[in-house]
């Protein structure tokens, strides 16, 4: 591991907050409770530690009290969405028409897309059109939650290095509005987890996508020594999980560390702690549609 690789996304944001008249569609769908996560601040030195760790072979992190790895069950703990489902699918077309026609059906207008690539969409367009809408008739609700949604997929569950834009590819999922809460969302946030630490861990990376926020959360619910504050000084946990590290205060000592530090810290590790209450156990079961 080159300790001087810099594999921190722009930012961690999730999209900024929304309007609560749209609860019950953002409950209906799956998504009201990542939609609570507020801003998590990362460190790129925790990042390269756990990077260093990442067995691509085995899609787990090997420590010395074994081998560990975010689950289906971590997804459904810390960011509430749905693990079972159908299976998130489908083509890639990065054709002109499929995004126009897409985007109509979607947002009502024609997209601002990325001049690189037409194929992705700028969020903070998304954005703007989102808070545009009247939200006075169910299909500007139903336009409304599905811009929130879409921000959600470039900025926190499958994103890329900018994080200021994301996929058309995701749009004909978002259609039909019944069916959003029907896919497996968890899984395929999962799954790109998966396929960004593999990315990352080949030594030529220089910088590392996907969906950090849920990274740290777990390395911070299950390694308490690598935590920036103590967790018995958070909020109580509760589904998302997340939500109770963002903002959260860290220690001008802890801010300091470096690679190395991180390191030690791992290698005198006595146990990885697990989610061992009842409650939250059941709490994840009702997310399961």
């Amino acid at each position: 591991m080159q300790p001087n690789r810099n594999l921190m996304v722009r930012k961690l944001d999730p999209p900024q907050t929304w309007n609560p008249m749209v609860e019950n569609y953002l409950r209906a769908t799956g998504f009201y409770h990542v939609s609570k996560i507020g801003v998590i601040r990362g460190f790129h030195p925790l990042l390269a530690t756990l990077v260093e760790r990442w067995r691509p072979e085995t899609h787990t992190f090997v420590l010395p009290v074994g081998e560990v790895t975010v689950t289906l069950e971590d997804v459904a703990y810390i960011f509430g969405l749905p693990i079972d489902g159908e299976a998130v699918s489908g083509w890639t077309d990065s054709s002109g028409d499929f995004v126009q026609s897409q985007s109509h059906a979607i947002f009502g207008r024609e997209p601002e897309v990325s001049s690189s690539s037409k194929s992705y969409i700028k969020l903070g367009w998304v954005r703007r059109v989102r808070d545009a809408e009247p939200l006075d008739t169910e299909d500007s609700v139903r336009r409304y939650v599905r811009c929130h949604i879409f921000c959600l997929f470039g900025s926190t569950l499958f994103t890329d290095k900018s994080t200021a834009y994301a996929h058309a590819k995701y749009l004909p999922l978002l259609r039909d509005f019944d069916r959003i809460h029907t896919y497996s969302w968890g899984s395929a946030c999962l799954a790109h987890l998966y396929r960004a630490l593999c990315r990352a861990s080949r030594f030529d990376t220089k910088e590392m996508d996907g969906p950090l926020n849920l990274l740290f959360v777990w390395a911070w619910e299950r390694m308490p020594c690598i935590a920036p504050v103590p967790r018995n000084t958070l909020p109580p946990a509760e589904i998302p999980v997340a939500k109770r590290w963002s903002h959260s205060a860290r220690t001008t000592a802890w801010s300091s560390n470096i690679v190395v530090t991180f390191m030690h810290h791992i290698d005198y590790m006595q146990e990885v702690n697990i989610y061992g209450s009842c409650e939250f156990y059941f709490q994840i079961l009702t997310l399961r549609f």
